[in-house]
């Protein structure tokens, strides 16, 4: 096998590609959000009912090894996104109708929401999974971080823009104005990803890559999991996923039972939090993009240190849990938002580089893997943190020690994160010339 050389891609590519991220998650929250509230609210339904579907979904994208392995083999990146997002679409429009069926008959809605619900999950991990290959291979190592963040940073513009446009839109609500804002978002989302990737990749036989003879999947899974780095950095994505989401769902009902804020200011907090992401990660995406050339280890040493910032604001929460209203809540939150979003663009650029390392194209199916850990990792965290605190009430009797306790557990997550990443070592080095590679005739 032979492998050359090309630039990699241009800002104006990464941010290309950047869209995708932006469609992916537009719908996503369509799904997991909006659909999450008709069910809980407008339909009077359980609420676990929403939480399981979205946790299938999330079980679902375990296939993501198999989604990149058949983007390995098949040379090609692109056809699998556009398959994904028109799966992903589809799946969106289907669990909207699925929602509306619950009005009429229960039983015939969950069982359609579920069918729909494994196409969403389907879609994001053969679409994400395809898409994070494509920038391991074409962005150039230099840029990885700066194109972590631009990627990261257009997934949460798209989902800012769909809940705020799409939330507009849909008042006064009805069933079919739900349906109709549904059918915009999936056509709008599917639109934009075919302009996104339009020529992204080299078409032509002579200069598509290619390897050895195919693998089977089964193999290719088995070389990659007996790989040390790679099987360490799935265990790391696991386990620092777990802390990473085990606060998603009680945050706000901390700040509700515990400071007595109003849903209106917990929701405002909230986006304190995520400002505290976006900023996080401009920072990394900006500093990885002037000095990523020059050093090897920063992205580990970037991840670390996210991990461990979080893990003190993680730490101080437990102590406002224990002190109460009068500790400065809004400060805290904000600065777990920014360790977050540190921790968040450092890990996903230190993916990219060790995606492509070993022998063959392995990018797509090294992302699956920890794609797989990713989606394990959010919906067991998830989980767990509302499970904890709901054990916690029970045996203590009260509110505040509860989410301390699980603020605390969680903080020692992220420490033993930030460990199994200083095991895991800089990513290899990659020839001056250039990051992305492809075959020559």
């Amino acid at each position: 096998m032979e492998r050359g050389q090309e630039s990699g891609l241009s800002w104006l590519g990464i941010v290309r590609l950047g869209l995708v991220q932006s469609a992916l998650g537009s719908i996503v929250v369509l799904t997991t959000s909006t659909l999450n509230r008709v069910m809980a609210v407008e339909l009077a339904l359980p609420v676990a009912l929403p939480a399981a579907l979205v946790a299938w979904h999330y079980v679902v994208q375990l296939s993501r090894p198999r989604w990149g392995h058949g983007s390995d083999e098949g040379r090609m990146r692109t056809p699998w996104i556009i398959g994904g997002m028109a799966t992903l679409a589809l799946g969106a429009l289907m669990a909207t109708n699925a929602t509306a069926l619950m009005a009429v008959s229960t039983i015939g809605g969950i069982a359609l929401a579920i069918l729909a619900f494994t196409m969403i999950g389907a879609g994001v991990g053969a679409a994400g999974t395809s898409l994070l290959a494509l920038l391991a291979t074409r962005v150039a190592p230099q840029r990885r971080p700066a194109a972590a963040a631009i990627t990261w940073i257009m997934m949460i513009v798209g989902i800012v823009l769909t809940a705020g446009i799409g939330g507009g839109l849909l008042d006064p609500f009805s069933m079919a104005r739900l349906s109709l804002v549904a059918s915009g978002v999936a056509f709008i989302a599917f639109v934009v990803t075919l302009l996104a990737v339009w020529r992204m990749e080299p078409s032509a036989p002579a200069q598509v890559m290619v390897s050895a003879p195919n693998t089977p999947f089964r193999e290719a899974l088995k070389e990659t999991l007996a790989d040390p780095k790679a099987r360490l950095f799935a265990v790391f994505v696991l386990v620092s996923m777990v802390a990473y989401s085990t606060q998603e769902l009680i945050l706000e009902p901390f700040a509700g039972l515990v400071f007595a804020m109003t849903p209106g200011q917990s929701t405002q907090m909230s986006g304190i939090q995520n400002g505290g992401v976006l900023l996080g990660m401009v920072l990394v995406g900006a500093l990885g993009g002037f000095i990523g050339g020059r050093g090897r280890g920063w992205m580990r040493g970037w991840t670390i240190a996210g991990c461990v910032g979080s893990a003190g604001m993680l730490g101080l929460l437990a102590a406002a849990a224990a002190i109460g209203p009068s500790w400065p809540i809004l400060p805290t939150v904000f600065g777990l938002g920014f360790f977050n979003g540190m921790f968040a663009v450092a890990a996903i650029g230190s993916m990219m580089g060790l995606a492509g390392e070993g022998d063959g194209p392995r990018e797509g199916i090294r992302m699956g893997v920890w794609g797989a850990a990713q989606a394990l990792g959010f919906a067991a965290g998830g989980f767990f943190g509302a499970i904890g605190v709901d054990l916690g009430r029970g045996l203590m009797g009260a509110d505040a020690p509860a989410f301390g306790l699980v603020f605390a557990l969680e903080a020692g997550l992220f420490l033993a994160s930030a460990i199994i990443a200083s095991r895991i070592g800089a990513p290899a080095a990659r020839p001056a010339l250039s990051g992305a590679r492809h075959v020559q005739a």
